[in-house]
């Protein structure tokens, strides 16, 4: 990863997509990495946050494994033009994050790295697929990825930019 510099003129007229990771995201490298692959959180977030840099999008990363943090931020942050999400276990059980995502009007996409309709009954029901633009599941690190990559898209064709939401 190399850092990119950018001025604080550009910050101003920059869109900023959000990129947030619920709980135990921060064990990423060393919890059952078969099922989560081997590459630790703040390597996604330098991956992603490369790809929108390029693009001239600003990137804001943050992971909680307390829902009230979590929906906090998102109130600090409700600005932003794009949402990348991984709300991790909340997927499943959190009306609560689920409203604060309605509540900021921010499009997003839900990202889970294991492909949860694979793995356990409970994993199966999301509170977010249906607000969501899209949901990208079972593709590791590279969800992540093409996430970042609709987002720059989704920006681009919308015209938007930070501050014009």
């Amino acid at each position: 990863y190399t850092a990119h510099s950018i001025n604080s003129a550009d910050l101003q007229t920059m869109p900023t997509v959000l990129l947030l990771n619920g709980p135990n995201l921060n064990l990423l490298g060393t919890r059952e990495p078969e099922i989560y692959g081997s590459m630790n959180l703040s390597g996604i977030e330098e991956q992603v946050s490369a790809v929108l840099h390029e693009h001239k999008i600003e990137c804001e990363t943050f992971q909680s494994n307390s829902e009230g943090e979590l929906i906090d931020w998102l109130h600090q942050h409700k600005n932003a033009d794009f949402l990348l999400l991984n709300p991790g276990a909340l997927t499943h059980t959190s009306i609560g994050l689920r409203d604060a995502v309605l509540g900021i009007e921010i499009p997003f996409l839900e990202i889970h790295l294991s492909n949860v309709h694979q793995r356990e009954e409970f994993r199966h029901h999301s509170f977010f697929s249906d607000i969501a633009v899209g949901s990208l599941v079972g593709l590791g690190v590279k969800g992540y990825l093409l996430a970042a990559q609709f987002a720059v898209d989704f920006i681009e064709q919308k015209g938007t930019s930070a501050g014009t939401r």
